[in-house]
């Protein structure tokens, strides 16, 4: 069932939310103090409006808010409908200041809502593009970035140049490298008005030996989008603006006469996009994620992120252009102090390790997972964002763990088919992949080489000796597949089209699988 969603603010951006939001059967109220704003919003969809963000707050049958009010007002309005028990999307910035942000990601994991943050380069089909040709080393290894977003824009008078238009940069950025910057240098003037700055150049340092520029100004006599991306094979250009080569490959040639580097230029190769409009695609990922109740792409946290650099930049803006660091060396995750943390290990923010657990040199844990005591995680391992390993759990070399899998106490996985304690095998470890939200109960072993599929279930005791499709609840010694278990951990019925009776998710069952009928096939339908 799609839920009912408010647009606050019907101004500027927020008339493209509403159009949006009303394209896909959502848009219940649109909500502004002007009365010539909601007359409009009447007009043209038909929805309620209301002037009072109170009159929200109290209705029962507004699920979820996107809010598109001036970037001072986003910390208040997203913590009062957090409180309220709504999901929100709000424009960007989340707030003004980082631990306002902080505030906000806490409240929406303690309220269990969805927070959404409106970086809406992250559902552009040029940037998706980017992302995959750098995740296929098509570009090589990225040396340099450069972004500038300029305009004879519409000037702020709450908040500087750097705030307003910068947070598109960063996010795309950080999204492209999935890295933060360990530190900014930001220069800037203020032509307009003293201390609002109307142009700011930041330079980002990052541990990959990365470097980005990123160039804004709303005082500029024409609209130029840009975003280019050096790497040691080719360069990508995305502009904006440019309707038929919004995205080129260019290949380096540098020819050596007489012992000096010549650099030859190509024309490019545009590369082929999808045509969906990128607000629509953010608007659609918000609907699933409240439908779904999985986080979001740009999340709170992500949108944390993007202060932080920010953040950053305004520091180093007032104090002359010095570098600052992007965060403090301190670990931002939790670790007893029995616990062993080898060196050049990865671990995500917000996760916890409990007693006498060892993290071996080389692993990768996410964010906001949570390893009991006695678990060991070997050499070259990836665990996913909010996994849960319980007591006494070895997570070895070969395994991965993706998002919201839960691994039971004792539970056992292998690595080698054949073990022989005088023969070393470290050569034929096998792959075990656990897919997002997989569960594995207590004491149950799982043999190498096996996938377990996507919101699987292994009861507890059960010996896993191959495949578990997506959905499958498998059981015994050897394991068989004993039905269908909804993502929310409830047993399905076996009909070809059945709906959870916990939280109402519809499931097609057939030729053997089993599949999610999301929102988006619903949309589409």
């Amino acid at each position: 069932m799609l839920p009912n969603i408010a647009v606050i603010g019907n101004g500027y951006w927020g008339k493209n939310l509403v159009r949006n939001f009303h394209s896909l059967g959502v848009l219940k109220c649109v909500c502004d103090t002007r009365s010539e704003a909601l007359g409009e919003a009447h007009t043209l969809f038909g929805v309620d409006t209301c002037s009072s963000l109170e009159a929200l707050v109290r209705d029962p049958d507004i699920q979820g808010v996107a809010i598109a009010a001036p970037a001072v007002q986003h910390y208040q309005i997203t913590k009062e409908f957090l409180l309220a028990g709504k999901d929100v999307y709000v424009e960007k910035p989340l707030a003004l200041r980082v631990e306002e942000g902080r505030e906000l990601v806490e409240i929406a994991e303690s309220q269990h809502r969805i927070l959404m943050v409106g970086h809406i380069l992250q559902y552009h089909p040029a940037i998706l593009k980017l992302k995959e040709l750098i995740g296929s080393g098509e570009l090589g290894r990225i040396q340099y970035i450069y972004s500038s977003r300029l305009n004879w824009g519409k000037l702020r008078t709450e908040e500087n140049i750097l705030w307003s238009f910068a947070p598109h940069d960063i996010s795309a950025i950080l999204f492209l490298l999935d890295e933060m910057p360990t530190s900014v240098t930001a220069t800037g003037g203020a032509y307009i008005n003293p201390q609002i700055f109307d142009t700011t150049l930041t330079a980002c340092e990052f541990d990959s030996g990365a470097k980005a520029h990123i160039f804004v100004s709303w005082l500029h006599p024409f609209k130029e989008q840009k975003l280019v991306i050096v790497g040691t094979n080719k360069t990508a250009v995305f502009d904006d603006v440019e309707k038929e080569r919004k995205l080129t490959l260019n290949s380096h040639h540098i020819d050596w006469l007489n012992r000096h580097p010549v650099a030859r230029r190509d024309e490019g190769v545009v590369v082929p996009l999808a045509a969906d409009e990128p607000l629509r695609m953010e608007c659609e990922h918000f609907i699933e994620s409240m439908v779904t109740r999985r986080t979001a792409r740009t999340d709170g946290r992500n949108g944390v992120q993007v202060l932080e650099v920010l953040d950053a930049c305004e520091r180093s803006l007032h104090s002359h252009a010095t570098m600052v660091p992007v965060r403090e060396a301190a670990p931002a995750y939790f670790a007893d102090r029995s616990a062993v943390i080898d060196k050049d290990c990865q671990i995500g923010e917000g996760t916890k390790i409990w007693h006498f657990s060892h993290i071996m040199s080389g692993s990768r844990i996410g964010r906001n997972c949570n390893l009991g005591q006695n678990v060991v995680v070997s050499p070259g391992v990836t665990i996913g964002d909010r996994v849960k390993i319980q007591n006494n759990v070895s997570v070895y070399t070969g395994v991965v763990l993706e998002n919201d899998v839960f691994c039971g106490p004792s539970m056992v996985f292998t690595n080698v088919i054949n073990p022989r304690s005088h023969i070393e095998r470290k050569h034929e470890y096998k792959t075990t992949r656990v897919k997002q939200g997989a569960t594995i109960g207590a004491n149950a072993t799982v043999l190498c080489g096996v996938t377990l599929g996507t919101y699987s279930f292994v009861a507890a005791g059960a010996v896993v000796t191959r495949d578990v499709p997506d959905y499958a609840l498998v059981m015994g010694v050897p394991a068989v597949q004993d039905g269908w278990m909804c993502k929310c951990g409830t047993r399905l019925a076996q009909s070809p089209l059945t709906r959870c009776p916990a939280c109402t998710r519809t499931y097609l069952i057939e030729d053997g699988l089993c599949r999610e009928l999301t929102v988006a096939s619903v949309v589409a339908a």
